[in-house]
C-alpha cells in the first residue's frame, strides 16, 4: 500500500475530536472493541473473512508524522498538549480474530481489539475500511467459485475498481476465495498471485487486418498465445486462427486459447468451438468475458453445451455490484473492566468480551455456531485466535495458499443449502448464548 493508505491520518475527524476529548478527562483506560456484521444482504446465506493481513500491518506501523501534527495544528482544531500526546501515539494493544478464509455469520465478532480507549478508538474507520472492503469482495467472489465449480476463473476488473487500492485488495480477496489469477500486474508482484491476460480489442484495431493482428501478437508472445477473436465477427475470427495455426505451428508456437468478450456468450462458445473442432485444433481452450457475475456463471455452466474452460471476471465482482456494502460496525464492548452496550432502536449490541464457538454433526458439517462471552467455555472450536499482543504479532502472516485451503475446506463444511445464490430458507443457526443474554438483560 502506498503511503496515503497507510497514514493515520485516514480517519474520520471526529475520531480526533474524541481523542482530544478523551485527553482531557484523562480516559485512558483498556477499551474492548469489535467489528461483526449486523445482518446478511439479500442472496448472502455467509460472508467470508478478510483482510487481516493488511488490518495488522496497519496497526504495526501506526503512527503520525511531524508533517500530519504540524497540518493538525494549523487547522486550529487542536490543542499544543494534545498534539504532543499524538506524537507520541503508537498501537500497544491486544487483537484477537478469526483467521482469514473464515466463514462466519451475523453478531460473530470477527476482529476484536483490546487496548487504552484512545488508541483502540482512532484506529476504527480505517480497520473498518480494511476489513469491510476484502470481506465484502472475497464473499462475492466465492460465490462465483461456488457458480463454476471446476473453472478457471481470472480477475479482470482493475480498471473498473473504485480507485487502485480496492484493485490490488480486490485482486487478492478474489484469489483467496478461489480465483487462480489476476490480470493486475502489481497485484501479482505484491501478493505473489499468478498473472494472466489476453489482448485487446484496440490491438485488433491498430493492425491493418485480423490475420496480421494474430499473427504479430503470437509471435511476439510465443508462450501464451491467447486471441481475441470477437473484434468484428466472432465466428469469422476462429475461422482464422484455424488458417493461421500451421503456419505458427511450423514457426514452433502454439495457439493456447481463444477469447469471447461480447454478444451471446454461450452460442458464439458452440460456434467457436465446431470451429475449432474441425479445424484440428481441439486443445484450444476457450475464455469468455464481459459483465459476468456469479449469476451469469451459473447460466453458462448450466447450459452445459456451452464449451466456455475459463471465465475473466471484472467490473461485477470487484464493485460487489447486487450487495455494494455490508452492515458492518466497530462497536465499544467493554471499558475500564466494565461491560458496555448500544441500546438504540434497530442497532443494539450484545455487550462484553466474546468468542464464537462452532460445532459440527457427524458428517463434518457446520451444525450451528454460539456467540458467548470469553470465559465461557462451550462445546465446539473457538474462531478467535491472538494475533496481536502489545502492539506485536504473535505469528508471521498466513500465506495466500493456506488461506485459500481454509475457504475450500469451510465451504466444504457448509451445509447444502447455504451454498446457493439465493437466499436460503433455513439460515445458519447462531446462538446467543444464555450467560451473554443474562449479562445484556442485567445492563
Amino acid at each position: 500500500m502506498n503511503d496515503s493508505s497507510s497514514s493515520a491520518l485516514l480517519t474520520d475527524l471526529y475520531q480526533l475530536t474524541m481523542l482530544q476529548a478523551y485527553r482531557a478527562e484523562h480516559m485512558e483506560g483498556t477499551a474492548v472493541f469489535e467489528f461483526f456484521v449486523r445482518h446478511l444482504s439479500p442472496r448472502r446465506n455467509f460472508l467470508v473473512a478478510a483482510g487481516l493481513e493488511q488490518a495488522l500491518g496497519f496497526l504495526e506501523n501506526f503512527h503520525l508524522t511531524t508533517p500530519e501534527l504540524d497540518w493538525l495544528a494549523a487547522t486550529g482544531r487542536f490543542g499544543s498538549e494534545f498534539l504532543r500526546s499524538l506524537r507520541r501515539l503508537r498501537f500497544t494493544g491486544d487483537v484477537h480474530a478469526m483467521p482469514e478464509g473464515t466463514v462466519f455469520f451475523p453478531n460473530e465478532s470477527i476482529l476484536r481489539v483490546t487496548a487504552p480507549l484512545p488508541q483502540a478508538q482512532l484506529v476504527e474507520t480505517r480497520l473498518v475500511n480494511i476489513m469491510h472492503f476484502q470481506t465484502l469482495i472475497a464473499s462475492k467472489a466465492v460465490r462465483c467459485t461456488l457458480a463454476a465449480p471446476g473453472k478457471t476463473l481470472v480477475d479482470f476488473g482493475l480498471r473498473r475498481a473504485h480507485g487502485a487500492e480496492a484493485g490490488l485488495l480486490a485482486a487478492r480477496a478474489c484469489y483467496l476465495a478461489g480465483f487462480s489469477a489476476t490480470s493486475n500486474v502489481l497485484a501479482g508482484r505484491r501478493f505473489g498471485i499468478p498473472v494472466s491476460g489476453t489482448m485487446a480489442h484496440s490491438f485488433v484495431e491498430a493492425c491493418n487486418s485480423e490475420e496480421e493482428a494474430f499473427l504479430s501478437f503470437a509471435r511476439a508472445n510465443r508462450d501464451n498465445v491467447v486471441l481475441l477473436i470477437d473484434t468484428y465477427d466472432t465466428e469469422s475470427g476462429a475461422a482464422k486462427v484455424v488458417k493461421l495455426a500451421p503456419k505458427l505451428a511450423s514457426e514452433g508456437i502454439t495457439i493456447r486459447a481463444v477469447r469471447l468478450d461480447s454478444g451471446d456468450l454461450a452460442e458464439h462458445a458452440r460456434r467457436v468451438r465446431q470451429i475449432l473442432d474441425a479445424g484440428g485444433l481441439g486443445d484450444v481452450q476457450i475464455v469468455a468475458s464481459g459483465n459476468l457475475d456469479e449469476y451469469e456463471l451459473h447460466r453458462l455452466v448450466q447450459q452445459k453445451c456451452a464449451p466456455i474452460d475459463s471465465f475473466g471476471v471484472g467490473t461485477r465482482v470487484l464493485t460487489s455490484a447486487d450487495v455494494p456494502y455490508l452492515d458492518c460496525v466497530y462497536k465499544l464492548q467493554e471499558y475500564a473492566g466494565q461491560p458496555r452496550f448500544k441500546r438504540s432502536e434497530g442497532k443494539a449490541t450484545w455487550p462484553g468480551r466474546k468468542q464464537v464457538y462452532r460445532s459440527l454433526d457427524v458428517r463434518g458439517r457446520m451444525a450451528g455456531d454460539a456467540v458467548t462471552l470469553e470465559g465461557d467455555i462451550r462445546p465446539g472450536e473457538p474462531l478467535l485466535e491472538a494475533v496481536m499482543q502489545n502492539g506485536h504479532r504473535l505469528a508471521g502472516p498466513s500465506s495466500l495458499s493456506e488461506i485459500r485451503t481454509r475457504i475450500a475446506t469451510q465451504l466444504a463444511q457448509l451445509p447444502e443449502a447455504l451454498l446457493s445464490l439465493e437466499t436460503s430458507e433455513r439460515p445458519y443457526g447462531v446462538l446467543i448464548a444464555e450467560p451473554l443474554q443474562k449479562l445484556t438483560k442485567g445492563l
